[in-house]
């Protein structure tokens, strides 16, 4: 390939809150399952693919540490292996449905049937041991590259400073012990930022972060180092972004694709294609794959075109090659949008013959797609930009709640006698703290996205602290271990996570 015009950065984020064990349908271990087959099983079957193909740098891949924790869990892995089992029986039951129906529900549940089937297999043989066996070649490999972030996923800016730094320093160690070394950058949850975040990062050894591009006033063509660290960011190009993905529009939406919302409930399968932003799901027409192709292969073209547009138009303008990040949900990829990773593998193999280098963000550093320093604003990649999904008068009795939660838990650990070993019951105290400071509850609640599931989540992991702290500070040990170990068993993830480090800072 001649000298690239620019570069280009997919950075795919990852991340459920932790759901095993806490409900089914329609929010729980359901959202899991649905998320593992539609979007976590094709996205890396192409990864790996492409790793065959001798292709690396294809793309930077962010996995929360709580996600990579359900994708491991022995008790997720039994419970994958009976959902997709039982999609392929719902996929048998539809073709017997829809026998004497239009042919084109017929190809619906034939499909679907292959879909399953082709999954379920790919599970038995590649996941039977879980995520991180699968994910590890692709990382030592250089196919992609990995990045991390804190355990449960909190909105670190709402964190005090020790709460936030152990978090951080706890879902690195995660990583590293499923992967073999700890990130070198991090998906910052919801791109929260407050001035000064660097220097905790520095201390984490976090190299490299993502923002949003208003932080960067949209100058996003070259990563900044932030303050006076030697702290990267990258800011996500919304021009570029939005053509996939935005508050309003996108190619998810055209009337070809299959529709997320219509669902046929006599056998869970959605048999529809979008038809029309304003049709009634009764009123929609059978989904057919030869129209959804031909609009997977006119939205690739459109978007390499965009992203080659773009970076001519940098060029032009800062007189070298510049860099283009674009930024999105795993999740979309297959389960909110069911074409996606086929327009996913059409976009990443067409974008070198537009003259673009695909590289991650390691490799656009290497690359010297690099600017100066940069003074960061308070910012996020929600509405406003700012903080108010996580901090708006919606959520304020959530917010009230996590700083309370925060403050009686480094006073719990200060005045705990020092040990020598683990306290398995602080593990746990932390751990619940943990999940009650999950930056999904307040998301939820502020988008009113399953708010009832989200309040009860934050008020049963809040009430699970308090009642272990309470025992802890009673003197009752026996009680505590007891109950400690009760609450294990369900909220039982990051095994390798130790309380003093909320004492000790290491």
């Amino acid at each position: 390939m001649t000298e690239p015009i620019g570069g280009f950065a997919l950075v795919l984020h990852s991340h459920l809150p932790w759901l095993p064990h806490h409900g089914t349908w329609p929010v729980g271990e359901e959202w899991l399952y649905q998320a593992w087959a539609n979007s976590y099983l094709p996205v890396v079957d192409l990864l790996r693919r492409f790793g065959e193909e001798g292709k690396r740098d294809v793309l930077t891949l962010g996995i929360t540490p709580v996600l990579a924790a359900q994708l491991d869990d022995p008790y997720s892995l039994r419970g994958m292996h009976d959902w997709l089992g039982n999609w392929n029986l719902r996929a048998q039951y539809a073709a017997v449905r829809w026998r004497g129906d239009d042919p084109l529900l017929r190809e619906v549940a034939a499909a679907e049937y292959r879909a399953s089937h082709a999954a379920l297999t790919e599970f038995e043989t590649r996941w039977r041991h879980g995520f991180s066996p699968v994910l590890r070649p692709l990382v030592d490999d250089g196919v992609v590259e990995l990045i991390g972030g804190p355990a449960t996923h909190p909105f670190q800016p709402l964190l005090d400073e020790r709460v936030r730094a152990f978090a951080l320093r706890e879902g690195l160690s995660d990583t590293a012990r499923r992967i073999g070394r700890a990130p070198a950058g991090i998906w910052a949850p919801e791109c929260g930022y407050a001035p000064g975040m660097e220097a905790g990062y520095a201390a984490a050894g976090v190299a490299r972060f993502l923002v949003d591009g208003p932080a960067l006033h949209g100058e996003t063509a070259f990563a900044r180092t932030v303050g006076d660290s030697d702290v990267v960011c990258f800011g996500r190009d919304l021009e570029v972004t939005y053509r996939v993905w935005s508050p309003k529009a996108g190619y998810p939406g055209d009337p070809a694709y299959r529709d997320f919302h219509t669902y046929d409930h006599p056998s869970g399968l959605k048999p529809s294609r979008v038809t029309g932003r304003q049709v009634a799901p009764e009123d929609k027409r059978p989904y057919e794959p030869a129209l959804a192709a031909d609009a997977v292969r006119r939205h690739a073209e459109d978007f390499v075109d965009t992203v080659a547009r773009r970076l001519r138009d940098l060029r032009e303008r800062h007189g070298r090659p510049g860099l283009v990040v674009s930024a999105y949900d795993t999740e979309l990829y297959g389960h909110w949008w069911h074409e996606g990773p086929a327009w996913l593998e059409a976009v990443l193999r067409a974008l070198p013959d537009a003259g673009v280098r695909v590289t991650t963000l390691r490799g656009a550093l290497d690359a010297g797609y690099l600017g100066g320093r940069v003074d960061l604003p308070v910012s996020s990649w929600g509405s406003g930009k700012d903080w108010r999904v996580w901090d708006g008068e919606q959520v304020s009795d959530l917010v009230d709640a996590g700083a309370a939660l925060q403050r009686d838990l480094l006073d719990l650990i200060d005045h705990q006698p020092a040990r020598v070993g683990r306290d398995l019951v602080l593990d746990q105290v932390a751990r619940e703290a943990l999940l009650a400071l999950s930056s999904d509850w307040a998301f939820m609640v502020t988008k009113d996205s399953a708010a009832d599931y989200a309040r009860r989540r934050a008020k049963t992991h809040g009430e699970r602290y308090a009642e272990l702290a309470s025992l802890v500070r009673a003197g009752a040990r026996d009680r505590a271990s007891a109950r400690a170990a009760e609450l294990v068993r369900e909220d039982g993830l990051f095994g390798g996570l130790d309380a003093r480090g909320l004492r000790t800072g290491e």
